[in-house]
């Protein structure tokens, strides 16, 4: 399946689509962000984790690497994972990821960092690209989602 391109000229597209990925996303499955600085990674997975349920701040985990979301605040487990500051892929296993991620949604920001997450088959690998008119998002689905495209 080819690579899908959604334009998202402003905040309330990547809020339609952070809404229509959560709308789809189950416990197991692997939203990787990847794009440069300010392309909009942190954007999409706020956006994702408010239509998950969540109706507080979403604060970046650039430093914590790792924040985590639970029912009943959120539909399912959530990770949201920053590994832009990680400098090896084991760095990843240092900190107990598999264990965060088990029976939860990762929502993984700078996925490259962490040895990359596209050959999981529930990976949803979204490229972050800036546009002419705000951003657009380079979307590629594991064989999990086939059949249930969130677009």
């Amino acid at each position: 399946m080819p690579p899908e391109r959604i334009p998202l000229p402003d905040m309330a597209a990547t809020e339609r689509l952070g809404l229509a990925i959560a709308d789809k996303v189950r416990a197991g499955d692997v939203v990787a962000l990847s794009g440069g600085l300010g392309a909009g990674k942190t954007a999409l997975a706020r956006a994702i984790i408010a239509a998950l349920g969540h109706e507080g701040e979403v604060p970046s985990p650039s430093f914590a690497i790792v924040e985590t979301y639970d029912p009943p605040d959120v539909r399912l487990p959530v990770v949201h994972a920053d590994f832009y500051r990680l400098a090896d892929p084991n760095e990843a296993e240092e900190i107990g990821l598999d264990d965060y991620r088990d029976g939860a949604v990762l929502i993984a920001e700078w996925p490259d960092h962490a040895g990359g997450f596209a050959h999981e088959p529930g990976c949803l690998s979204i490229t972050m690209e800036i546009a002419d008119e705000g951003r657009q998002a380079i979307v590629e689905c594991g064989k999990d989602w086939h059949g249930r495209q969130p677009w």
